[in-house]
């Protein structure tokens, strides 16, 4: 029986977020034949026929802890939950199809606040051409809780999970990173300079793209249909939710491999550069540990190397090693680092 009085319990800042998923999850077994895939990707995988199956992936983001309406419009933020939910389903190599929202309210919002809200919704619904089909609504004793659950398809043999990585594969990655951590801490200043002197306005001049890679970040399943388009499957693949770093290491944790990619290999736009400078934190720092990204980070057979060099939007940032040489950084100078998993963490101290 439980003792919350007990002297020897176990904090769960001790596991971490991931820790107590394995932690609490352990004992579970899959009784239906259909489940493909259940827990540790990025989402479920269930056969709907011999050849397809469905994918379902879900996420909570509340207010607080995932955002802060003190600068978080609530039009972004309906846009945003559904992305980051789809991005989960791009990241298993499959197309979303329709979603559910569930919303816990407390009395501070308005009927008119929630329109905006779901005005979001329907506009990121509407761009990624998947169905809102149902929900769940709650009273909430503090602020704002946000449940999104996505559903998606793919043929079974174009599934891509987190475990597929092999030696000597090419590790890419979509776009650029370290963007929406730059955009957040930008946010976070100009929020501590409101608070003090609430008649100043935010100073967002030249700002403009880490702020929108934070409030509007976009899923890309346009690199998805890039890759299929080239006759390319990768071998594992995940998003970027969690961190460079973070992710990587949940790819090459769950493969049994290691990793080296190269500083002078990973995309960072230059506005990101000039936040770094001007918060005093490095670049590579926000690249490698900023989450929120929802890039996709992924393998592929080296085989492909000619036709992925040349791929608008797509970077080769290392190769996938055997598991005892880890999971290093080269760094501009020559030097290796262990990577790290510092990236966001519930739970964490």
């Amino acid at each position: 029986m439980f003792d919350e009085n007990a002297e020897d319990l176990t904090p769960i800042s001790r596991l971490g977020e991931f820790g107590l998923i394995e932690h609490l999850t352990r004992e579970f077994e899959n009784h239906n034949p259909d489940v493909v895939k259940g827990i540790g990707d990025d989402a479920a995988v269930y056969a709907v026929s011999e050849k397809e199956v469905h994918l379902v992936t879900t996420d909570l983001l509340i207010e607080g802890v995932h955002f802060d309406l003190r600068y978080v419009p609530l039009k972004h933020l309906g846009y945003k939950s559904v992305v980051v939910n789809l991005s989960d389903i791009y990241a298993m190599n499959g197309k979303p199809f329709a979603i559910t929202m569930s919303v816990a309210l407390s009395s501070k919002f308005t009927v008119e606040a929630m329109d905006a809200f779901y005005e979001g919704v329907q506009i990121a619904c509407d761009h990624y051409d998947v169905d809102l089909i149902g929900g769940d609504t709650s009273s909430s004793r503090v602020g704002m809780v946000i449940s999104v659950t996505a559903i998606g398809k793919a043929a079974k043999a174009d599934v891509v999970y987190r475990s597929g990585a092999k030696e000597h594969d090419l590790i890419c990655i979509s776009g650029d990173v370290g963007g929406a951590y730059a955009g957040l801490q930008v946010l976070e200043r100009e929020k501590a300079v409101f608070l003090k002197n609430p008649g100043v306005q935010p100073d967002l001049v030249g700002r403009d793209y880490v702020v929108g890679r934070q409030l509007k970040p976009e899923a890309r399943g346009d690199v998805v249909r890039l890759l299929r388009e080239n006759g390319i499957k990768p071998t594992a693949m995940i998003d970027l939710s969690d961190g460079l770093a973070s992710d990587l290491l949940h790819i090459c944790k769950q493969s049994k491999k290691g990793a080296t990619i190269y500083e002078d290999k990973i995309m960072i736009d230059h506005e990101v550069i000039l936040v770094g400078e001007d918060l005093g934190i490095p670049a590579l720092t926000m690249a490698l540990n900023g989450g929120e990204d929802y890039e996709l980070l992924f393998t592929v057979s080296l085989e492909h190397y000619d036709k992925i060099k040349t791929m608008k939007g797509v970077t080769i940032i290392g190769h996938i090693v055997e598991e005892i040489a880890g999971v290093n950084l080269i760094t501009a100078n020559g030097s290796m680092l262990p990577l790290q998993a510092q990236g966001w963490n519930h739970f964490k101290d």
